[in-house]
């Protein structure tokens, strides 16, 4: 039986479009808000990812980190985002969610435990920024055993002989770090020479799903969508500070945004 994440890359694959991969925070600006997001922007998004607040991330750029800060303050816990998925779950049981977050938690929470909640409330997949090949094999492999993707991770220093071992070792989706920066850095490189990077990968074995995130934004998507999927994180993030900052819906602006970046992908 294919993932719902496979089958979204097979259709977007049919129409000769990238998947449109969203990030928010669970719990920003609160948790009602949250699943109020989550249920506004899947109507344009491909797949959702929803990340678990962390107050020590390694990866994530200043807006993701406001994000969780302020999810933080508002007092989200591991199982109000399970409960958010739940809810979500319930009336978009079709859309893929990928919760994307750090490893002390799961650990803190138990391995097991935690991927019983995952299949109980209907998560997709996994990406856990700090645990990487192959000291993840262990628990990707009980990620795969519970049919929950564990996503693997690539960037441009990974070498040949790394990226073909990674590849044989993953499940129905890789991400390709753009660039040597946190999320949301200003983009240091061309499209054109992600792209190059990208395709580079692509050959090893082009039947994977292979994704790009980290400096996606309105300015760089059109540029490249030959790629299998994008990923749209920080803007996102901005854009829910932008709309508090001005008193304004962070819903219907998130709405519109995600409306946007759809069309520049079509």
């Amino acid at each position: 039986m294919r993932s719902k994440i496979a089958e979204v890359f097979d259709n977007c694959k049919k129409i000769k479009r990238p998947a449109l991969i969203t990030y928010t925070v669970a719990g920003d600006n609160t948790k009602n808000n949250s699943l109020k997001i989550l249920n506004k922007i899947s109507k344009h998004a491909d797949i959702l990812e929803l990340g678990f607040a962390h107050n020590t991330p390694i990866a994530d750029g200043g807006q993701i980190q406001e994000s969780s800060h302020r999810a933080i303050k508002n007092g989200i816990k591991l199982k109000d985002v399970f409960q958010i998925v739940k809810k979500f779950k319930k009336n978009n049981p079709n859309k893929p969610i990928i919760l994307m977050g750090y490893f002390n938690l799961i650990y803190q929470n138990g391995e097991n435990n935690f991927l019983k909640n995952c299949k109980a409330s209907g998560v997709d997949g996994l990406i856990v920024v700090d645990l990487p090949y192959p000291e993840n094999k262990i628990f990707a492999n009980k990620c795969k055993k519970k049919s929950i993707n564990f996503i693997q991770l690539l960037s441009p220093t990974t070498s040949k002989e790394r990226i073909k071992k990674i590849i044989k070792d993953s499940h129905d989706m890789i991400y390709y770090i753009s660039m040597l920066s946190t999320t949301g850095g200003k983009l240091k490189v061309s499209p054109k020479n992600i792209l190059k990077n990208y395709n580079r990968i692509k050959r090893i074995n082009p039947k994977k799903n292979l994704v790009i995130g980290f400096g996606i934004t309105n300015k760089t998507i059109s540029s490249l969508k030959s790629a299998n999927g994008l990923v749209v994180g920080s803007l996102l993030c901005k854009t829910i500070t932008n709309s508090l900052k001005m008193r304004q819906n962070p819903v219907t602006n998130l709405d519109k945004v995600v409306y946007n970046l759809k069309n520049k992908i079509l």
